[in-house]
């Protein structure tokens, strides 16, 4: 008897979560990314070949939303990879200063604590000193 839910020619992996976004891919998980892909570079193209540095990358970004999981990673060149980085957290960090504007709380406070003022020549200058004095009464 053939049972649906089984399959008789081999066996059915399943998908590996990661426990946290921190959490190492385990060796077995990085080859089925790899053969599930051809081998090739998700982000150039370019077949990888013995020796060239590759890494696991998140299709979706952890930071923009996507899951620690088998099924959101894919083999992409180590230079490919780190510049698709910066890329997405330059997404994220454009995400976070267009909502904090709409929110009213950007740009954030400037030059309370800067120790350069501009004269009324235009010059910039240091900031006379506003410590207090030894023997002052201060309310």
């Amino acid at each position: 008897m053939i049972r649906d839910d089984l399959n008789t020619i081999g066996r059915s992996v399943p998908e590996w979560i990661g426990s946290s976004p921190d959490a190492a891919i385990p060796p077995r998980v990085r080859l089925r990314v790899f053969e599930r892909h051809g081998g090739k570079c998700h982000l150039s193209g370019r077949k990888i070949m013995p020796g060239d540095a590759w890494d696991c990358d998140h299709i979706i970004a952890l930071c923009n939303g996507g899951e620690h999981r088998e099924s959101n990673l894919a083999p992409a060149l180590r230079d490919k990879h780190r510049a698709k980085t910066a890329e997405d957290v330059a997404e994220k960090a454009k995400i976070r200063r267009t909502r904090l504007k709409h929110l009213g709380q950007w740009p954030k406070g400037r030059g309370f604590h800067s120790t350069m003022t501009r004269g009324l020549d235009g010059k910039v200058k240091p900031k006379k000193s506003r410590r207090r004095t030894e023997g002052a009464d201060h309310v």
